[in-house]
């Protein structure tokens, strides 16, 4: 198949470099200074304990010089979820009246699907999600440090060979009969100690290890569930994530029980690295909390399901990542974020 990937950070990386390394024709669209590196130095891959290096790929700086070089099979969103609105826009404006390819979203949230699908229609969007974890040490360079898989939702004619495809690369590929409990089963997971991480700059660990910032991830957690249950959804279990077990043990299992088992494969499996939302603040760039935490509190509003917990950590996430909070004011403070809430 012929794809093109608009984001070559680590989750394009990954994907779009195993798929040029099985035989696909893969192109990517990215900055200039990060499609030179890539033209210079090609993809590097460390999977499987040994290190490939794929050099058969086109790096293209605009969509519109990208889209002359198609037609393209699968067009791939590898991109945060703030940034779909303005790439989609980009991205039709460059085709014109022709057509855009299927756009995939193997993004992160539960909102892109539609964010998408205004500007394609809904025929022309397919819901991916990667389970995977990936770690990003340079431009062009990835590490596989956990392989879990792909969830590919069914309901596209092209979803069955974009898994085929995923398959070839060994990627542990899925499809599911519907996106939507897959892309929130996903977020369930997305959410887990992510926010709390980032505004106290605590590691997770370190979260699950505090009885009360242990209350304060179940909370969270059962506020997604909860959500999904007002939307008519059930969890599923992800390629390689037991959701279901998740879901049924933050909400059922009496705590004496659960925090030993959650500390243990959710706090100390991490370790000391830290999740997405800390190195996103810590950088000074912006976080995808109002996709996640925040998505969390708006559907639940448009259900009547309340999330104020969910809502509480994405508004001072957002007001710290803004500067109209300090970060001194909670760093390290679990006291102050437990008032807060």
């Amino acid at each position: 198949m012929k794809f093109l990937f608009v984001g070559a950070g680590a989750v394009g990386t990954y994907v779009g470099g195993s798929l040029a390394a099985a035989g696909h024709d893969v192109s990517f669209v990215e900055r200039a200074r990060t499609a030179v590196l890539i033209q210079q130095s090609g993809l590097r891959l460390h999977m499987d304990g040994d290190t490939r290096l794929v050099r058969d790929v086109r790096v293209y700086t605009t969509a519109r010089e990208a889209l002359a070089a198609g037609p393209h099979d699968v067009t791939v969103l590898a991109l945060k979820s703030f940034e779909t609105d303005a790439v989609m826009a980009d991205l039709k404006e460059c085709a014109g009246p022709a057509p855009l390819p299927p756009v995939l979203s193997l993004q992160n949230g539960v909102d892109n699907e539609a964010a998408i699908a205004r500007h394609v229609g809904e025929a022309g969007v397919i819901a991916g999600t990667l389970t995977s974890a990936i770690g990003k040490p340079a431009v062009g360079e990835v590490i596989e440090e956990r392989r879990r898989g792909v969830g590919i939702a069914a309901g596209h004619p092209l979803a069955p060979r974009v898994a085929e495809a995923l398959n070839d690369a060994r990627l542990g590929a899925r499809v599911f009969p519907e996106a939507a409990p897959m892309k929130w089963s996903k977020m369930l997971t997305n959410l887990i100690g992510n926010a709390t991480s980032a505004i106290l700059d605590m590691p997770v660990g370190a979260l699950f290890a505090d009885d009360r910032l242990y209350d304060v991830e179940m909370a969270v957690l059962r506020e997604c569930v909860a959500v999904m249950r007002g939307l008519g959804l059930r969890p599923v279990d992800l390629p390689g994530t037991p959701v279901r077990a998740l879901a049924f043990g933050v909400e059922r299992v009496p705590r004496f029980v659960a925090k030993p088992i959650l500390q243990r494969t959710l706090g100390s499996a991490r370790g000391h690295k830290m999740p997405s939302f800390h190195i996103d603040l810590q950088a000074g760039r912006r976080t995808e909390v109002a996709w996640l935490n925040g998505a969390v509190a708006r559907h639940g509003a448009s259900c009547g399901v309340a999330a104020p917990v969910n809502r509480v950590l994405t508004d001072t996430l957002e007001g710290l990542t803004s500067g109209a909070i300090e970060r001194e004011q909670f760093r390290r403070r679990p006291e102050a974020l437990l008032a807060l809430l």
